[in-house]
């Protein structure tokens, strides 16, 4: 495994550089913005501008790569973010900010692009799924470990962004230096809505109300602990355990999802989530067993997507499974970019513990429709029954290199078969 990511080195230390300066800028920004006296409300636009971003990005950065080429797209894009990073410390206002995290997404999403790119075409074929755990790893640690950036100085001062775009010019570097041969990008064929609900109605609710919540979770998370009345430092640990919390349980989650019907898994992942939201709600006065609830937050929240896509790819022919997981991931985006502002809207309108009440009562929507489809008809597999793999929100690009883990196999068809007879003597 070392002779394999020996090569791609420079790109996986470039990302993680990259996103240590993301995931502090993120939490940095929710922090400096209530400080500066924004509302809930405007808050949560800001977080919804980047999820448009994001948005706009899935459909303008693969057509500016092929145009500049990898290495000087890259750059492009580092550029850009660190730029906003500054910007946002050099003016302070809400319209402006608001732009800058448009123009923040979507230079991510070309970021994402460059590096997935590269490692499907360099990692091969029969090693893909493990460099892809590789580099969900050191995405979600990267994120985990940023929060902890902010005990190095207070939001109010410019030192935190100075960091922040410096490990985003740092994680241009070693891209830049690479001799890596620069693959293509192809496009991605689209696929209908209406036939992606057709295929797998739970797989578009539960994408589009992950969403919502998770888009909630990034925007507002930071922003709701500051207001409960936590301190910088413990506001970064809150934000670290969700996020390793997540990480941690994808795995237990994954056997989960694997081996019953995936709706009923996707209920019952759901619900934990839900319950963390409820156990936030209620555990917030209590000092530090507030965090228990930030765990079983997380551990149920960042298990949903994965297995909605792994049930997804269950309802698809394999001609169709790369574009009905782009529209489901832009189904998801969707979802992302509301997410906040609704959130912000409810917390502006009523108490900051409207938050965790908005995760309960979206995971609970979806834990419910994920049951009552289970109650209601047969889960059918079209050809072979996919595996759970641990996933965040990226690009479209990378699930060329996760689908190569969802080759079918003897086990695989055992698996369908028993988790199809598992659901039938539930009726």
């Amino acid at each position: 495994m070392i002779s394999i990511l020996l090569p791609i080195g420079a790109l996986l230390c470039g990302i993680a550089l990259l996103l240590l300066g993301i995931g502090l800028l993120n939490t940095l920004l929710a922090l400096r913005g209530s400080a500066e006296g924004f509302s809930d409300q405007t808050l949560g636009l800001l977080g919804s501008a980047y999820f448009i971003g994001f948005i706009l990005g899935t459909w303008l950065c693969p057509r500016l790569i092929r145009r500049m080429g990898h290495i000087r797209a890259f750059a492009f894009f580092a550029a850009a973010t660190a730029t906003c990073v500054l910007l946002h410390v050099l003016i302070i206002d809400p319209v402006i900010w608001f732009v800058l995290r448009i123009i923040t997404g979507t230079a991510l999403v070309g970021i994402y692009t460059v590096i997935e790119s590269w490692l499907n075409t360099q990692a091969p074929p029969e090693r893909r799924a493990r460099v892809f755990a590789v580099y969900m790893a050191i995405n979600l640690g990267a994120l985990a470990l940023a929060q902890q950036l902010l005990r190095i100085d207070s939001p109010m001062t410019f030192t935190l962004f100075a960091i922040a775009a410096i490990l985003i010019i740092l994680g241009l570097m070693p891209v830049a230096a690479t001799r890596l041969v620069q693959p293509s990008i192809n496009d991605t064929p689209s696929l209908s809505l209406t036939r992606l609900w057709q295929a797998a109605p739970v797989a578009c609710a539960g994408a589009l109300l992950s969403g919502l919540a998770m888009g909630g979770f990034w925007g507002l998370g930071a922003v709701y602990a500051g207001r409960i009345g936590l301190p910088p430092t413990e506001i970064a640990l809150f934000i670290s355990l969700v996020i390793l919390s997540g990480a941690l349980c994808q795995w237990p989650m994954g056997f989960l999802s694997d081996h019953i019907d995936r709706r009923r898994a996707l209920a019952i992942i759901a619900m934990l989530a839900a319950l963390g939201g409820a156990l936030m709600l209620v555990l917030s006065p209590y000092g530090q067993w507030f965090l228990l609830g930030a765990a079983v937050f997380g551990a149920g929240a960042f298990a949903v997507y994965p297995a909605v896509i792994a049930h997804l790819i269950d309802h698809l022919h394999q001609d169709e499974i790369l574009s009905g997981n782009a529209a489901l991931l832009m189904l998801h985006g969707v979802g992302a970019a509301l997410g906040p502002a609704t959130a912000g809207w409810l917390m502006n309108h009523t108490s900051p513990q409207a938050l965790p009440v908005y995760f309960s009562v979206m995971f609970c929507l979806c834990a419910v429709y994920s049951h009552l489809q289970a109650r209601r008809q047969r889960d059918t597999i079209v050809e072979a029954s996919a595996h759970y793999v641990p996933m965040v929100r990226t690009s479209p690009v990378v699930l060329e290199m996760m689908l190569d883990d969802q080759t079918p196999s003897p086990e695989t068809d055992t698996d369908s078969t028993f988790r199809s007879n598992d659901h039938d003597s539930g009726n």
